[in-house]
């Protein structure tokens, strides 16, 4: 166990965890404000704890099986390609809507709410936390020990440094990607071949251990994907609101 733990890829793995798990999951912490804001304050921290031990329960439950299934051929290929979309959109601004989540007066209403939008929200979740685990149930176990806590009762202070430093979300896009890039050459499918016909695709890294050049490539796509869509949207954004304000001006008075 200690020769386990004094492995510094362990660490660089755990910290990929963690990472992926905080930067996907502030959508997860809003749901849970949202769901229990009409409670009573007293149900309140009710609805929050137990429904957030719900979700973790059920979070855990699919990604082991999320990490089982990505060892058959052609899933990590979809998982690669799914991570990859997932990490653009994260650059992409938002609209601020509530994402349809209704709050309830009722407190195993407002738990059930919890449990299905995070069931339906976690998806990238999932496959980002299992892909970076590598198959190692330990990593996986530990990670979302130590994150998932940080989410539900820092989500406040995480979700203000994300607003306030939007570095950290391009961190943890490029980071997706980078993990989208590792998963699209591990498939089984392709592993053998790669290894075999384009050896240089490995580097190795001295505290690091092997790299690829699809996850420095997968990085820098996201980036520069997001960065696109992000400027897109902005523009496109601007040019109805200039409708609107023309369409106001042209009314009759």
């Amino acid at each position: 166990m200690i020769e386990y733990l004094s492995n510094p890829v362990f660490w660089v793995g755990l910290g990929q965890i963690i990472i992926v798990n905080i930067v996907l999951s502030g959508d997860n912490a809003v749901v849970i404000a949202l769901a229990a804001r009409s409670l009573p304050p007293n149900q309140q921290k009710q609805a929050i704890i137990w429904g957030s031990v719900a979700a973790i329960i059920m979070r855990v439950i699919l990604t082991i099986l999320a990490v089982e299934m990505l060892k058959l051929p052609y899933l990590k290929l979809v998982g690669a390609a799914l991570l990859f979309w997932i990490a653009v959109q994260l650059l992409v601004p938002e609209d601020n809507d509530e994402d349809g989540i209704k709050s309830s007066g009722n407190l195993w209403a407002a738990i059930r709410t919890i449990l299905i939008a995070d069931l339906v929200m976690s998806l990238d979740n999932v496959i980002g936390v299992a892909a970076a685990a590598k198959g190692d149930n330990i990593l996986l176990m530990l990670g979302l020990a130590i994150s998932i806590p940080l989410i539900i009762f820092g989500s406040t202070i995480i979700l203000k440094l994300m607003d306030r430093y939007p570095i950290i979300i391009t961190g943890g896009a490029a980071l997706l990607g980078w993990v989208a890039g590792e998963m699209l050459i591990t498939d089984p499918i392709l592993i053998g071949w790669i290894a075999t016909n384009m050896p240089w695709m490995h580097i190795h890294l001295p505290l690091v251990g092997d790299i690829s050049w699809a996850q420095i490539l997968g990085a820098a796509l996201v980036i520069i994907a997001g960065k696109i869509m992000a400027t897109r949207a902005e523009k496109a954004e601007v040019k109805v609101v200039d409708l609107a304000a023309d369409e106001q001006q042209n009314k009759p008075g």
